[in-house]
């Protein structure tokens, strides 16, 4: 007993246990990464009979041939109906895209997150992508490791301040496993986790944000998410090109935070049933966005990238922007479950490649590559809508493994974040808190922060 009191008293409070601790949190971050990736691809392809339906088209299911591409008006309902209640009764927390939560958890309830948070959000958020969902992956493994981060740390009775820096840890490793970034997991939770950059909360959130690759890579190995052609900048001739492709992204990505929540607004003013039924009755409407523009169904990796390829032209480009706008808005507004960091990537992506067609049209003389432009969108709407400048830069470098592009990238990433911050101050994940009437951004009492 009195050894056990002893490696106790050594993990809560010296820092070589801090470090043990992020240690164990990035393995278990980057172990529930792999395990969450392999739900979404089992689930989608029970349902389509391919890993990814979006870059399909609109085709049959393969093992249901006999509803033909009409299956998609039935998928997201079936979700609907398997995860609505799954989330109403076991963790609320689990709806939506599950970032806010944990900001929230971080800034005011002392980093203290439900243990069975982690369970619902893997299987509220597979379901809801593999059925269709046009969200992403980010949002549900930050808030799935943030909630092993925390667990963990309740489980050991740490002090409230360690216990954040363990919830940072567990979202970082998730991104970090997730994306195969490990360094924009690391800055994706100082800059909207913990808010705030310390040596000490650096050097836990770096540990774990790498054991959490390390196990990712030995399951898995190296995976780019996207698999684009070498860009580069041709002259600084095009600078000024990219930014005014930031100053638009700093306007799309403000407007679709906003649209977002507008969504959500309306669909909360028109239902009057059952919470739980709501994703299945809403999940009729997506559905007939989903048949109408196939390529919005799951994240949608694949279609960003033939896109920034330069395989659509450049009305399908609008049209897939407007739609990730409709489509991702629509699945959050009816209580679905995943991140808006893939959407924001895929509206940056449309945005950027169809700026670059149109600036290689009126400027042919400079020999420009829409697919770059493309690449720099991706960071700058998010960006934008974030407001997280150096996460939006690096994790858009590590998704791709893209260097030489990066001086337009920041000076986009740059605008796009000094515009929107202009237009307001709240961000994609702020206005979510916001709408419920609480402000982390806001002077706080220390003892109301203390309480939680």
């Amino acid at each position: 007993m009195t050894t056990l009191r002893r490696v106790h008293g050594w993990l809560v409070a010296s820092q070589y246990g801090l470090v043990g601790l992020a240690l164990i949190i990035g393995a278990g971050a980057g172990l529930g990464a792999v395990v969450f990736r392999y739900l979404i691809l089992a689930i989608t392809n029970l349902v389509t009979g391919r890993n990814d339906y979006g870059a399909a088209g609109r085709v049959a299911s393969l093992h249901l041939p006999a509803l033909g591409p009409w299956f998609l008006l039935l998928a997201p309902v079936v979700g609907g109906l398997l995860y609505g209640p799954l989330v109403y009764r076991f963790a609320p927390e689990a709806r939506g895209h599950g970032v806010p939560e944990v900001m929230l958890a971080v800034a005011q309830n002392g980093g203290r997150i439900p243990a069975r948070v982690a369970a619902v959000k893997s299987l509220a958020s597979a379901l809801c992508i593999g059925t269709g969902g046009s969200v992403g992956r980010e949002g549900p493994i930050v808030q799935i490791g943030s909630a092993l981060g925390s667990s963990i740390g309740q489980w050991l009775r740490v002090p409230e301040h360690r216990l954040r820096l363990m919830v940072a840890c567990g979202a970082a490793g998730g991104i970090s496993a997730t994306f195969d970034a490990p360094v924009a997991g690391v800055f994706f939770a100082l800059e909207i986790i913990l808010r705030a950059f310390t040596a000490e909360a650096f050097g836990v959130v770096v540990i774990s944000s790498v054991t959490a690759n390390v196990i990712a890579h030995a399951l898995v190995g190296h995976d780019h998410v996207l698999q684009l052609p070498a860009y580069s900048l041709g002259s600084a001739a095009e600078l000024p090109l990219y930014g005014v492709l930031g100053l638009a992204a700093g306007v799309v990505g403000w407007g679709f935070a906003r649209f977002l929540y507008l969504v959500e607004d309306v669909c909360d003013r028109v239902w009057r049933g059952p919470e739980w039924l709501r994703p299945a009755v809403g999940g009729v409407l997506l559905g007939a966005v989903l048949f109408a523009l196939p390529q919005m169904y799951g994240v949608g990796y694949p279609v960003l990238e033939s896109a920034v390829s330069g395989s659509y032209a450049l009305g399908l480009l609008v049209l897939l922007l407007v739609g990730k706008m409709v489509a991702t808005s629509l699945t959050i507004g009816i209580g679905g479950s995943g991140g808006v960091f893939a959407p924001s990537l895929f509206v940056g992506g449309m945005l950027g490649t169809a700026f670059g067609v149109v600036a290689q049209a009126v400027f042919p003389g400079l020999a420009l590559s829409p697919g770059a432009f493309g690449l720099v969108g991706m960071a700058a709407v998010f960006a934008a809508a974030s407001h997280a400048p150096i996460a939006a830069a690096l994790i858009v470098f590590e998704l791709t493994g893209q260097y030489a592009v990066i001086l337009p990238l920041l000076v986009a990433v740059a605008l796009a974040t000094g515009l929107s911050h202009l237009i307001s101050r709240d961000t994609i994940y702020t206005l979510k808190l916001l709408r419920r009437g609480i402000d982390i951004d806001g002077a706080a009492e220390p003892e109301r922060l203390r309480r939680g």
